[in-house]
Formats: structure tokens, sequence, C-alpha cells
């Protein structure tokens, strides 16, 4: 494996983490929630794999010019991978929310609108 793979690899799973877990240690925070669902452990997964794939996909080789095993390179690497970890995994929360329908969307406590979060 090489250090190129390792850094995307990383970035993106740091970002899918980041993802799954501070909307649940917002809700853990708040008690709307006790345990880790098996919904954040499946959204997570398969964000993983979908971003696994697509990013080795779109990112085959990452060009950085004449010498581009400087930390700046793998730093702004690992940026790209951890962004692209975090929206693919927000696309599939939102798929999984539209999928479900709204009679499984989350209820809200009495008196507070969205975006009180």
């Amino acid at each position: 494996m090489s250090t190129e793979f390792l850094v995307k690899f990383a970035g993106l799973l740091a970002g899918i983490l980041a993802r799954t877990v501070l909307p649940w240690l917002r809700r853990v925070r708040a008690g709307r929630v006790r345990g880790f669902g098996r919904r954040y452990l499946y959204s997570a997964l398969a964000s993983l794999a979908v971003g696994l794939i697509l990013t080795l996909v779109i990112f085959p080789r990452f060009d950085t010019g004449a010498d581009g095993r400087t930390f700046e390179a793998f730093f702004k690497l690992f940026c790209l991978a951890f962004a692209f970890g975090f929206g693919w995994n927000a696309l599939v929360n939102e798929g999984g929310a539209w999928a479900a329908g709204p009679e499984v969307t989350e209820a809200r406590p009495a008196g507070r609108g969205p975006g009180a979060d």
C-alpha cells in the first residue's frame, strides 16, 4: 500500500466518522438518545463503501507537481478525502431519510422549531 492510499483512506474514514459521531454526540448531550443505534453504523458502513470506491476512481493518482511527496501535498489530499467522506455520509443519511418516509422522521420536543439544534 502506498502512502497516498493510506492518506486517502484515513481522510475518508475521518470524514465519515466525524459526520456519524458528531450528530450522535449532540443528541446524547440533549438527552434524546442513550445508545449508539445500528442506524448510525449502517450509514457509516454504506458511506465508507461508496466513498472508498468513488475516491479511488476519482482520485486514482494525486498529482501535485514536481515534488508531490511533501507534507503540504499529503495534507491537501487528506483534507480533500475528509470532505469527500463527510459529504458522502451526509448524502447517504439524507437518502435514507427520504427512503424511510415522513412517518419515521425524528419527533422534535415541543416549542422547538427547525434549526434549533
